[in-house]
């Protein structure tokens, strides 16, 4: 038997359902050993609905944060892993994807704790000739760009902003920023 994740979208606005419809059909198309595959979903009434490939080993906070730190060598190759996949989002696809949402929560563990991005919930898309967008604000706080509080325009460089944080959680196995519970998975927007 295969695992799969789902994810359920609760309270999607009736104003985002095209918005919804067409990251659907995009991200659908995105295929990387580094990207957690989007299997399938649903769009019914009110239900919306993800289902993803289960990854055996969950999130990488788990894995930094916990009792036993991943050794150097591992921590290097998810850095390189996590690394290739935003390459992959920003340069290589036929439809640029600015993520807007690194960070550990947001990167999870195949069996062989090989890195996938995964949550394109706050994702933003570039045309062919886009290289920025204006949007309102999106991210987690300690991982957000400047950008974003600046009113600039977005690039690939919020993506690379919080892979720099990220970067340095798995260098010292410590989260950057200590958050209370009720703020710890909260997103901006």
């Amino acid at each position: 038997p295969r695992f799969v994740a789902v994810k359920e979208l609760n309270k999607l606005p009736k104003d985002k359902d095209q918005e919804f419809k067409n990251e659907i059909q995009v991200i659908s198309r995105v295929h990387h050993k580094n990207l957690v595959p989007l299997l399938g979903f649903c769009d019914e009434e009110q239900h919306r609905l993800l289902v993803y490939e289960f990854m055996n080993n969950g999130c990488l906070s788990g894995f930094l944060f916990g009792d036993s730190k991943p050794g150097w060598n591992q921590r290097l190759q998810i850095m390189f892993g996590i690394a290739r996949g935003l390459v992959y989002l920003h340069e290589e696809c036929q439809t640029q994807i600015i993520h807007c949402d690194i960070k550990p929560e947001n990167v999870l563990l195949d069996e062989s704790f090989s890195p996938r991005i995964a949550d394109f919930g706050l994702a933003k898309l570039l045309r062919a000739e886009q290289t920025r967008t204006t949007t309102g604000i999106r991210g987690t706080k300690g991982y957000v760009a400047p950008e974003w509080f600046k009113s600039m325009p977005i690039t690939t460089k919020v993506d690379v902003y919080s892979f720099g944080i990220l970067l340095l959680e798995i260098i010292f196995c410590r989260k950057n920023v200590l958050l209370n519970p009720d703020e710890e998975e909260q997103a901006i927007l």
